[in-house]
């Protein structure tokens, strides 16, 4: 019996997006695959795939993603569709939906959280504290 991970990012092999800590991004991104973001972003995001917010990643817009891990910090909503994981270093000003939702202990979300399956967001404390 093979172990049940809890992150949905750590089966994918496909070639991520990357967008680096030093980068500043401004304007709309669009596009399919992962998306890993450890700079800065000003602009709505139209993610077909995952979105990985890095602890150093900054978001200035609203985003859309199929999935999402967020460690980062978001200034817009976010509208996941479905797996939301939010680390115990993401701070979220603004409205979250996503099909489901853990959020780690230590963790801000200033905004309205709704979770799409009825579920309740599960809360958790983070063990993987060297990557959020």
């Amino acid at each position: 019996m093979s172990e049940r991970k809890r992150r949905f990012w750590e089966h994918r092999s496909a070639s991520a997006t990357f967008i680096g800590p030093e980068s500043v991004f401004i304007g709309n991104i669009r596009g399919s695959g992962q998306f890993v973001v450890c700079g800065e972003i000003h602009g709505d995001g139209e993610l077909q795939d995952g979105l990985n917010l890095s602890i150093t990643g900054r978001w200035h817009g609203n985003i859309r993603a199929r999935r999402a891990i967020i460690a980062g910090k978001i200034t817009g909503d976010l509208n996941v569709e479905e797996k939301l994981e939010i680390g115990y270093t993401a701070v979220i000003r603004g409205r979250v939906s996503a099909g489901s939702v853990a959020i780690a202990k230590g963790a801000i979300v200033d905004g309205e959280i709704e979770v799409t399956s009825g579920e309740p967001a599960q809360l958790f404390e983070e063990k993987r504290r060297g990557e959020p």
